[in-house]
């Protein structure tokens, strides 16, 4: 077939390509659909892209008759049929749906049922309509109230039952909400925290899907609370995310633990408040079964956050397998993790180094790491930190039998 030119009009400024959902915005400029809101949402622009106008409005009209004339001119130049496209995202229709829920349980599991194929839609427009229409809010309230009415859910595994306060959560936790809009969950003037202890609430008690979607929804949460926020965060808060990480619920729920905990600790008296609910003999247990680059990461970053308080290196020294795993992470993970644990073993040798201390430091091989630390290529500051280290405690170390030949030449003088 000979190539056929395809009118100019029919293409999509942005991407170039035959429009198959021609939308027009408020400067009058017609795209398609998929671009423009790739455009908007996900590239987060508030400009026309061929007037470089900013847009009064995100609202998208359909073009029906540019579409209409794209889908006869295909059938005419023996093209591929352009499809009806599915009917778009509405914010009035959405804000519809959410009122006639509040009626009744049947509209509250239809209302339910819908936002659940809207947030599972690929559309990258989706987050601003519900977030616009309300139906954040209105998840959170049936999250807040616990509610146990049953509906029937159909997944791709098949159909399930579930409370609609966990359908609530998946959908609510799928979405992956802006900061903006979760913000206003957990600040008001009234000082209601019934959002978070409900979270809470379901890493207590819920099935490991529900605590897995709690645990994520909580992840976002932590980025968007201010420093204010941060510091009077309770201790029952980390005593359920410990708990997740006690129970590897899942590899998602586990990361979203470990970002809470690197997000939180560095704030007022959390070091002490994570301590205290366990937080150090979890992540060496952890530490202990996973070999993944990036949650062992987490893992150091979160231990030597912990290690900054003297309570926290107690815990490590106090756990037999403590140090040994530290010391085993080291030029074994990363870059990154290597300098994370000879920070945490700097912090050891300089305010806990008793002689019980130091003996497990050459008997677990902690010294022989330090030293080859020495030989091979690392960052800088994890050499001086390494040099610190083995400088510090030389009385002790350097005639010691425990380390190599090969490794002593390397221990500075």
């Amino acid at each position: 077939m000979e190539e056929t030119d395809v009118p100019a009009h029919f293409l999509c400024p942005i991407s170039i390509q035959l429009m198959r959902d021609p939308v027009t915005v408020s400067t009058g400029i017609t795209y398609d659909r998929e671009s423009i809101e790739r455009w908007l949402f996900s590239c987060k622009h508030d400009t026309c892209p061929v007037t470089k106008q900013v847009l009064t409005g995100i609202d998208l009209t359909p073009n029906h008759t540019l579409r209409r004339l794209i889908q006869s001119w295909c059938t005419l130049n023996a093209f591929e049929q352009i499809p009806t496209p599915k009917l778009p995202l509405d914010t009035t229709q959405i804000v519809k749906l959410i009122d006639d829920a509040k009626k009744s349980p049947e509209m509250q599991r239809r209302c339910l049922h819908r936002l659940r194929s809207i947030a599972f839609r690929s559309e990258d427009s989706k987050k601003y309509y519900l977030e616009s229409a309300g139906a954040v809010e209105f998840l959170a309230s049936i999250i807040k109230r616990n509610d146990s009415t049953i509906l029937e859910v159909e997944l791709d595994t098949g159909l399930e039952f579930k409370r609609s306060c966990h359908e609530a959560l998946s959908i609510l936790s799928h979405l992956e909400t802006s900061a903006t809009a979760l913000k206003k969950l957990v600040t008001n003037n009234s000082g209601d925290d019934r959002f978070v202890a409900s979270l809470m609430g379901v890493l207590r008690c819920g099935n490991q899907e529900s605590r897995s979607n709690a645990i994520v929804l909580m992840k976002s949460i932590s980025d968007a609370l201010d420093p204010n926020q941060m510091v009077s965060i309770k201790s029952e808060f980390f005593s359920s995310v410990v708990d997740v990480l006690r129970d590897q619920i899942s590899e998602k729920a586990t990361k979203a633990a470990l970002k809470i905990l690197a997000e939180v600790c560095p704030w007022g008296r959390n070091r002490i408040k994570a301590v205290e609910t366990g937080a150090v003999p979890a992540l060496v247990e952890l530490l202990m079964e996973t070999s993944e680059r990036r949650p062992c990461e987490l893992m150091l970053v979160v231990l030597d956050q912990l290690c900054g308080c003297a309570d926290g290196r107690a815990e490590l020294l106090e756990h037999g397998a403590g140090l040994a795993i530290v010391s085993k992470k080291i030029l074994r993970v990363s870059h990154g993790a290597t300098d994370r644990a000879v920070k945490i073993l700097s912090s050891i040798s300089r305010v806990s180094a008793t002689s019980r201390v130091l003996q497990e430091m050459l008997d677990v091989g902690v010294v022989s790491k330090l030293c080859l630390v020495m030989q091979v290529k690392t960052s800088l500051k994890t050499k001086e930190r390494a040099k610190e280290i083995l400088k510090l405690n030389s009385r002790v170390w350097k005639k010691s039998t425990c380390i190599p030949p090969h490794l002593l030449s390397s221990y500075p003088s």
